[in-house]
């Protein structure tokens, strides 16, 4: 008796931030419908956890950052661990998969190399592998290296602000965010992991107004130094989202989920870069254009910039249409 085919999923995800795995949250019950699906997560740095079973783990390679705002580029070539993570590529049993979907994951897309199998680029920083990404004046050309061959494909779907290119698709908005009802309350939340907390609380003191910061270093609220105009919150991406759908503004990173996620609840946005990381650097550029309100980082003038643009910035709002079902479907039955 015939039995029907199931296919083997392989889903690797970039775990050195907390954008991947909030999009792999909405990506993965989505896979789980088209066959037998396996999940590796590389990299230590993200604060949100995947609601499923995680076959595969690595330490992989990670990015390590200063306390104010820059790439520390000593620990991450010293704690890099080249030798582990060149092993790990020659290991990986890449063959055993039917299908390969990449999320800038190092070493299941060179494993795949490797072994000459067919991987799927599905990310973000896919979209920089099109000349027609928005890009900073400055040209970086060690960053804009890393984008083209971090995790090389055998094809690529990018996900932008907006589709630059015919193999870019706009944000995948999670489930959370689009059955919110947003309201435009008094507090402004943070998340700026690239810079460490009391840095951040220095400039807050001097302003006005409420803020929430969601901090890598606060495992429990409880604990946290809380000052009178400040709530210090664990990362958490149920708190993160209750924080986001009522607050007048998101200050973040210039990453792509949360801007995105702000974006499309009509949240006005500050970005600040992390300093040494070109892709930051194009998204800010990309955000720029669209009206976003860009700072190259905290210093003495930050609180008189973040005043200013609590008064007088206007909100953007920008309706991300839920291709999320249509794309994975694209992208299994290869179409």
């Amino acid at each position: 008796m015939l039995t029907k085919f199931r296919m083997k999923i392989l889903y690797a995800v970039q775990g050195t931030g907390n954008g991947h795995v909030s999009r792999a949250r909405e990506i993965l019950p989505i896979l789980e419908k088209y066959g037998d699906l396996d999940v590796f997560l590389s990299g230590k740095n993200s604060q949100v956890e995947l609601p499923c079973p995680i076959k595969y783990r690595s330490e992989g390679l990670t990015m390590y950052y200063t306390s104010k705002g820059s790439v520390d580029y000593w620990q991450t070539g010293t704690r890099a661990g080249y030798r582990q993570v060149m092993q790990e590529v020659r290991d990986f049993p890449v063959e055993a998969y039917d299908l390969i979907i990449n999320d800038f994951e190092f070493i299941t897309a060179y494993a795949c190399k490797l072994k000459n199998k067919p991987c799927v680029a599905f990310s973000h920083q896919s979209a920089f592998l099109s000349p027609k990404v928005p890009k900073p004046d400055v040209f970086d050309p060690i960053g804009s290296t890393v984008l083209k061959y971090y995790a090389p494909s055998t094809s690529a779907v990018g996900l932008h602000f907006d589709e630059f290119d015919t193999f870019i698709k706009k944000p995948i908005i999670r489930r959370e965010i689009r059955q919110l009802e947003p309201k435009n309350g008094t507090h402004f939340t943070l998340y700026l992991p690239h810079y460490h907390d009391s840095i951040v609380i220095k400039a807050l003191e001097k302003i006005d107004a409420e803020f929430h910061i969601f901090s890598k270093h606060t495992k429990n609220q409880e604990s946290a130094h809380q000052k009178p105009n400040i709530k210090i919150f664990p990362v958490h991406h149920q708190t993160f989202t209750e924080s986001l759908q009522t607050c007048a503004g998101l200050i973040t990173g210039a990453g792509f989920e949360a801007p995105a996620e702000a974006i499309f609840l009509g949240k006005k946005v500050m970005a600040l870069p992390i300093m040494g990381q070109y892709e930051q650097l194009c998204n800010a550029e990309a955000l720029r254009r669209i009206g976003v309100q860009i700072v190259r980082k905290i210093d003495q003038n930050f609180p008189e910039t973040l005043k200013h643009w609590i008064e007088n910035a206007q909100a953007l709002q920008i309706d991300y249409h839920d291709h999320t079902v249509q794309t994975i479907e694209e992208i299994v039955l290869g179409k």
